[in-house]
């Protein structure tokens, strides 16, 4: 006797829309729970090669923190393909002028490499500001407790 293995189809997935509140949060470790949650890793369902995950609307982005130096000394590189087109900026800049950049950089770095993490980015809504445009798919408000105890 043979026992299959369980995967998820298309019609078994419920995928539902999350909203984070970035707000004085620290960025590696929301971006560590986003990730979780586009991934589908806290789903029983579970399966490594396939999209089971959820979908995150990450708002106030602008107001997202960095410990220590990092907001002088983080530096986010840009090339434009060109000789000599390598472009950095560090975070401070890049938070006054492309704040929904810091934290889709830093959940695109947690997602697999692969057809399948270009697929779950997808998933990730970012907005600087608390306004999003995905009233229809009726969020849920997520809150993720990321300040350590202790640390202000």
């Amino acid at each position: 006797m043979t026992t299959k293995t369980y995967l998820p189809t298309q019609d078994s997935l419920e995928q539902k829309w999350y909203v984070v509140d970035a707000a004085d949060q620290r960025l590696g470790r929301l971006a560590c729970e986003i990730a979780s949650i586009i991934r589908g890793k806290r789903k029983p369902i579970f399966t490594p090669h396939m999209d089971t995950g959820d979908f995150v609307i990450v708002i106030n982005a602008e107001k997202v923190q960095v410990t220590g130096k990092k907001a002088s000394q983080k530096l986010y590189r840009n090339h434009s393909g060109r000789p000599g087109g390598m472009r950095t900026e560090n975070f401070a800049h890049l938070q006054n002028r492309i704040p929904e950049r810091i934290i889709e950089q830093a959940v695109k770095g947690m997602l697999p490499k692969n057809a399948l993490g270009r697929q779950l980015f997808k998933k990730l809504k970012v907005y600087a500001g608390p306004d999003h445009p995905h009233m229809a798919q009726q969020p849920e408000m997520m809150t993720i407790n990321t300040l350590p105890k202790g640390d202000n």
